[in-house]
């Protein structure tokens, strides 16, 4: 996951959220998160790389030489999505 990096959206009513956190500091796994009820503007930038205001939001964003390119990977919910996650994060 060198040349990744990795963001997820999250909002402390969302149960789904606290798991997908969770599982990342067990696993240690770094990532740039953002509380969408700490940082509302946020929730505009989630929705134009999702097309979605629903949380959590996975959004791995590929780093290139010049910065970061491409369309990001993003994946919605972690219980239904645990083993794809797992497996972008090579856990």
């Amino acid at each position: 996951m060198k040349n990744v990096q990795f963001e997820l959206y999250t909002r402390p009513t969302c149960s789904d959220c606290q798991e997908a956190k969770a599982f990342l500091a067990e696993q240690n796994i770094p990532y740039v998160g953002y509380d969408l009820s700490i940082e509302p503007e946020k929730e505009k930038e989630l929705i134009k790389v999702s097309g979605s205001r629903v949380v959590p939001a996975f959004v791995f964003k590929k780093k290139t030489f010049l910065g970061f390119g491409g369309k990001p990977k993003v994946i919605i919910g972690f219980e239904r999505n645990e083993e794809e996650i797992k497996k972008l994060l090579a856990v």
